[in-house]
């Protein structure tokens, strides 16, 4: 069977959670013995990545404008039509903006696999026409995918009630890897930080993810904690704009470590020896983010938001969204209760079972 994957910007090492759900996907699905064809968008490509396979998926590159209103949506229709050249049995669309096309799909003559992984028209970033956009992606996905696959049950109830999609709907939650601790004292002596002295937020620097309530609760701890503690952001933007230039600010101003965007042993190291994980987020699906803290076993404090209660962590990892003294006062209490490891439940989150899903999945649409 040959699986044309789009709606992503690619894979390896490019970021954001769908990049990283498609990076361990679709190798364990290759393993199976399925054709695996991802289509990236060829402007995230990194030049000392593979270009044309990896791990045995296969990768076609398609230009798309690098502008956020249009760059999903032409890259889309690109990646659709490339998808009928190579006599894709299935198209498999992430996101709910790049399944507007669902139904051009399936004209096309493919089967389609929607990816719900999220309501992304809930998005700061995004204006009301977008927003309106992202909503008909939605409509139009939920009517026309031969079948939908919604990476949590907060996800799966949002598309019953608003979309009528109870039939052909798969729960298959996003997974991580077991934790591999590890060590990096060169890059940790670069970073101006010490093994158990730092506060860690990681993810792509989007206004939902709330950042600034981050940086703003940890400046309140001056004199309320050791001042060697640092508060390290690990990620970066994909499009630049106001937002993010006041958020770079106010984190240089506030004695912020800034990483970059990290995988690999530079990533690693920071989730093995972190004091404490925050994700202040106003919006998620399901995070990966949260999921590979919580395979290090590092403290988490997370908001409140549904997708976020869903994972069914102890109530005292959790604040209310957008409440930064209450995010303070988490802070301060789990900081102050000096290091520790969490045991946490991981067993739904495993790549391969996830991996036997999908491809049951791919398998029930014919």
């Amino acid at each position: 069977m040959k699986i044309v994957v789009i709606g992503t910007r690619g894979i390896p090492q490019i970021m954001g959670g769908v990049e990283t759900h498609c990076e361990e996907l679709y190798p364990r699905l290759v393993k199976k013995g399925y054709d695996i064809t991802v289509i990236r968008r060829s402007s995230y490509v990194r030049i000392d990545t593979p270009n044309d396979e990896w791990k045995g998926v296969k990768l076609v590159d398609i230009p798309a404008p690098k502008k956020k209103q249009f760059e999903a949506i032409v890259h889309t229709w690109r990646a659709i039509n490339k998808a009928k050249a190579l006599h894709a049995d299935v198209v498999h669309i992430h996101t709910i903006g790049p399944n507007l096309l669902a139904l051009y799909a399936r004209l096309r003559g493919m089967k389609v696999v929607m990816t719900h992984h999220g309501p992304d028209y809930n998005r700061d970033k995004w204006g009301k026409a977008a927003k309106m956009m992202l909503r008909l992606g939605e409509i139009i996905g939920c009517k026309f995918a031969h079948h939908v696959i919604v990476i949590s049950d907060v996800i799966k109830r949002l598309i019953a009630e608003k979309r009528h999609r109870t039939k052909r709907v798969s729960l298959i939650y996003n997974g991580v890897n077991e934790g591999r601790p590890c060590s990096y004292p060169g890059y940790f002596k670069e970073l101006e930080i010490e093994e158990g002295k730092y506060v860690l937020g990681m993810c792509r620097f989007v206004r939902e993810k709330n950042l600034h309530h981050l940086i703003e609760a940890f400046a309140k701890l001056k004199g309320k904690i050791n001042p060697d503690i640092k508060l390290v952001l690990a990620g970066d933007a994909v499009f630049e704009d106001d937002y993010i230039a006041m958020l770079k600010d106010l984190a240089r101003k506030n004695g912020v470590v800034l990483t970059g965007f990290v995988k690999g042993r530079e990533l690693h190291s920071l989730l093995s020896h972190t004091a404490c994980y925050v994700l202040p987020s106003s919006h998620e699906g399901l995070p990966i983010s949260l999921l590979e803290a919580m395979s290090y076993k590092a403290p988490v404090i997370v908001s409140d938001i549904p997708a976020n209660a869903e994972v069914g962590l102890p109530q005292g990892c959790y604040f209310h969204c957008g409440d930064v003294e209450g995010l303070a006062a988490q802070l301060e209490r789990v900081l102050n209760a000096g290091p520790q490891k969490m045991e946490y439940d991981m067993t739904r989150y495993n790549w391969d079972h996830i991996a036997d899903q999908v491809a049951e999945v791919y398998e029930s649409i014919f």
